[in-house]
């Protein structure tokens, strides 16, 4: 007897009408957003809180893949979402490849950056 619990057919339906009715643009830029969270937290650009400072969250390994998916994200989509919507998500993007370099004690190469074989050098 198998202890997995059935979905049943009728909850599927509902989430993908709901998932039918959210705009592409909608999705891309919360996929965004989430990337964009998880790198700032790995570049240590997290608050302090009671449990852990933000140096103890910092995983510049992890951060250099959030960043580098984002841009490939970011890069690939702004011709199908727009510039009103890719404008602040490069500007984001851009943001954490700087927070990047600052937090590294081995600084990349120009162009060898997370992200940057996507968007080119970050300065």
């Amino acid at each position: 007897m198998s202890s997995e619990k059935s979905v049943p057919a009728e909850a599927v339906a509902d989430v993908t009408r709901d998932i039918a009715e959210v705009p592409a643009v909608e999705v891309i830029t919360s996929a965004a957003v989430h990337l964009m969270s998880a790198a700032a937290v790995k570049c240590g650009l997290a608050e302090d809180s009671p449990e852990a400072p933000a140096a103890e969250l910092q995983d510049l390994d992890e951060a250099r893949k959030l960043i580098t998916a984002l841009a490939g994200l970011v890069t690939g989509a702004a011709t199908v979402i727009g510039d009103h919507h890719a404008r602040p998500l490069r500007d984001g993007l851009r943001s954490l490849q700087l927070a990047f370099r600052e937090a590294s004690d081995i600084q990349d190469e120009p162009g060898q950056g997370p992200g940057e074989k996507y968007t080119g050098p970050v300065r």
